[in-house]
């Protein structure tokens, strides 16, 4: 008898990152992971060289160093840090360390789709809150989540449609909520916001055990491979998360690069100023060839194309394969008639543009 994995592991949709190639292109410009357009921190890749001849030693499991780094560069408090392979990880150790089959998840609408992953892994169930105009809507929030909600997980701004509520509205579903639900603050996009209305609820966090914030080194820091994140919270929800992780569950290469990474806060403003020309200028230039573009804070934009005709989502994405643009169609968060496009070099913004009317124009 074939040995069974337990109920609902096999219902599970593996995660699928953007797509990387286009048929019959050798070099395609890939715009479909948000990544860091400028690339990473020279220091950060400096460093990770140089932890090369280090390669034969065990890291240090608790990632001190890089611990204390991110302390000193974002006023914290070392010991109310986590370090993880990613911020997936550390939202999948959440789920591993607080659900219980049946508890019940809730996430807005358009959530990232590991808070699926992390509530089926559980055998837990996931509910959505609808959102308004692709934000989240924080009444709705409250009434899904009721007084059973075991974890609410928010991405603040969010992905895939990049739009963010402010510190008020997050205090005030954090009010709503009952103690017995952990608010989850994944705020993988908090540097790229100029909102001063915007928080990572690094202060909420700080002030309740009841909060969690996740961040990651993939965006702003450009360290996307290196898969690196951590998380912030009360002493009791690390102390958790302390327990349920690998024992070196961040690599050396890792741990080098993101120290040097979280410091270089020249090349952090420089991505912040690409990002801010371009995502701006994408927003403008693609609504005016007709289509809709929510407004975006982050390294993004989402695009909205007609449910009928020749003018589809699909049709664009096809399109823009075959001039070797590669782009993230949304269809998996529910959004089938649209596309994310990252933001990405002069060139390459341009390039998008332009495919963009040739296809409105054909």
């Amino acid at each position: 008898m074939t040995i069974q994995p337990r109920a609902g592991i096999l219902d599970i949709r593996p995660y699928k990152p953007g797509a990387a190639e286009a048929p019959g292109i050798a070099e395609p410009v890939k715009l479909s992971s948000n990544e860091n357009a400028l690339g990473c921190s020279a220091k950060a890749a400096d460093a990770f060289r140089a932890s090369s001849d280090q390669l034969h030693i065990y890291p240090d499991g608790g990632a001190t160093k890089l611990r204390e780094a991110i302390a000193r560069e974002e006023g914290l408090e070392a010991e109310n840090i986590v370090c993880g392979c990613g911020s997936d990880e550390l939202l999948q150790l959440l789920g591993k360390a607080y659900l219980n089959p049946g508890d019940k998840v809730v996430q807005s609408q358009y959530g990232f789709l590991v808070y699926r992953l992390v509530a089926m892994q559980s055998g837990a169930e996931l509910v959505s809150a609808p959102e308004t105009n692709y934000t989240t809507d924080v009444d709705a929030l409250i009434e899904t989540a009721g007084d059973d909600a075991k974890i609410v997980f928010l991405a603040n701004p969010n992905n895939p449609t990049g739009t963010f509520i402010s510190d008020a509205e997050i205090r005030r579903l954090r009010d709503a909520l009952p103690p017995s639900t952990l608010l989850v603050l994944d705020s993988a996009y908090a540097e790229f916001v100029r909102d001063a209305n915007y928080s990572a609820g690094i202060e909420l966090a700080r002030e309740r055990d009841d909060v969690v914030v996740t961040r990651t080194f993939s965006k702003i820091h450009g360290l996307a491979a290196v898969r690196l994140g951590w998380a912030y919270g009360h002493a009791n929800i690390i102390d958790v998360l302390h327990r349920v992780r690998g024992p070196f569950n961040v690599n050396l290469p890792a741990i080098e690069a993101g120290t040097a990474a979280i410091a270089d806060r020249a090349f952090m403003q420089r991505s912040i100023d690409h990002n801010e020309e371009w995502v701006a200028w994408l927003r403008q230039q693609i609504g005016g060839l007709g289509l809709e573009v929510t407004p975006s804070v982050c390294n993004f934009v989402l695009v909205h194309f007609p449910a009928e005709g020749e003018k589809t989502a699909a049709a664009a994405d096809a399109y823009l394969i075959s001039k070797g643009l590669i782009v993230r169609a949304v269809q998996p968060y529910g959004l089938p008639h649209s596309l994310r496009i990252t933001v990405g070099k002069e060139a390459e913004n341009r390039a998008v543009v332009e495919a963009l009317r040739e296809f409105m124009a054909s």
